[in-house]
């Protein structure tokens, strides 16, 4: 195995821009251009740039396609419309999550699997070797598209000057083929920031055309490219977890709050469906940990690991964190016992080197847009 990292197909373009790149799931990607802070902010107020091509696309055809994802993954994804799209996961036949997905119905028999550029080769092992006795095929597709978001307010508008695609038409969670500046990509109004926005999936060799005609048309309103270091802030407020801090394999979607993706009354057997039933029941009933929203009354960051307290006990464990640029305060997302997860709960704080800072609990997102 090559231990040099991977390259996007906008790797020379970011390095002339100044970006600070860093090493993230194998890839050499952009962290930030300049402030992270003020890229944060673009996003929330006018429109950010991104380049997220190393997301693993994962292409899955055939007959029974629809078959064998619904005994796959957690979702029912036969129940997808073409031209739509699902955030699902895929689990461990013990429940425990290996990634969280987006899968695009593309044709009756076409789908594609996005998957986290940290998870993509297990996903798409999981998914050739559940494929077994199906009639569909699981292909690697992760060198045939760059993936470029814009997102934020004003990210309707830069689209619409380059493309005659039914944008207004578009809605949250679906994709379409179209021609953007000349470059045909499938156009999918999706995002990982809170704010509208669209992800364009296109060939490698036109990413730069791309990127460049979106830079120009979004230049007049503010747009400006954007890291991944605001990329995590921006999820963070908007309480979209990331897999790593707040999913893993050690825990279910109902231990993450997200069991409504898991979807009982689909036909069939899926994979950790057993598991996933007694999960559901346990957090019904007797939850172990729930995830929470803190909100630092203090300066100091809380960081991913770090103890969550209540008169002098550890209670939970923070699985992100970070200064919040749209509340100008440190937030953090963290698992805590149940009885301590109730918005308002009373003395709860987070140890930072020794000192347990206060804390309020609130519930998740911090941030939720205007419609």
């Amino acid at each position: 195995m090559s231990t040099n990292p991977r390259l996007t197909a906008l790797d020379a373009l970011h390095r002339s821009l100044g970006a600070t790149m860093t090493d993230f799931a194998g890839w050499d990607m952009p962290l930030r251009y300049g402030s992270e802070r003020d890229e944060h902010n673009a996003v929330r107020t006018k429109a950010g740039l991104f380049d997220l091509s190393h997301m693993g696309e994962i292409t899955v055809t055939g007959p029974q396609a629809a078959v064998l994802l619904d005994y796959a993954l957690v979702g029912n994804i036969g129940g997808v419309a073409v031209g739509r799209a699902r955030y699902t996961m895929i689990c461990q036949e013990d429940g425990g999550i290996l990634d969280d997905l987006i899968v695009y119905r593309l044709g009756e028999t076409e789908y594609m699997v996005v998957a986290n550029a940290s998870n993509a080769q297990i996903v798409l092992d999981a998914l050739t070797e559940r494929a077994a006795g199906f009639d569909a095929e699981v292909r690697d597709d992760r060198d045939a598209y760059a993936l470029i978001a814009v997102q934020g307010p004003e990210s309707p508008g830069i689209l619409k000057s380059l493309t005659d695609a039914d944008l207004d038409g578009l809605k949250y969670y679906a994709g379409l083929p179209g021609t953007v500046a000349g470059v045909p990509a499938l156009i999918a109004r999706t995002g990982y920031t809170g704010e509208d926005g669209f992800e364009l999936f296109v060939e490698p060799q036109h990413a730069e055309k791309l990127w460049q005609a979106l830079t120009e048309a979004g230049a007049p309103v503010g747009l400006v490219p954007c890291g991944l270091s605001c990329r995590d802030t921006l999820r963070l407020e908007a309480g979209m977890p990331l897999y790593g801090n707040e999913l893993t394999t050690g825990l279910t979607p109902f231990d993450a709050g997200l069991g409504r993706v898991v979807k009982f009354e689909k036909e069939g057997d899926f994979v950790g469906r057993t598991a996933l039933e007694a999960a559901a029941e346990r957090a019904a009933t007797n939850p172990p940990r729930k995830l929470i929203g803190l909100i630092a009354e203090g300066r100091r960051v809380p960081r991913a690991g770090m103890s969550v307290v209540a008169a002098g006990e550890v209670i939970g464990e923070v699985t992100s964190g970070a200064p919040s640029p749209t509340l100008g305060k440190p937030i953090a997302m963290a698992y805590v016992d149940a009885a301590h997860a109730t918005p308002g709960s009373e003395g709860v704080g987070v140890d930072i080197r020794g000192t347990h800072e206060p804390y309020e609990v609130v519930a998740l997102p911090f941030y939720k847009r205007q419609k």
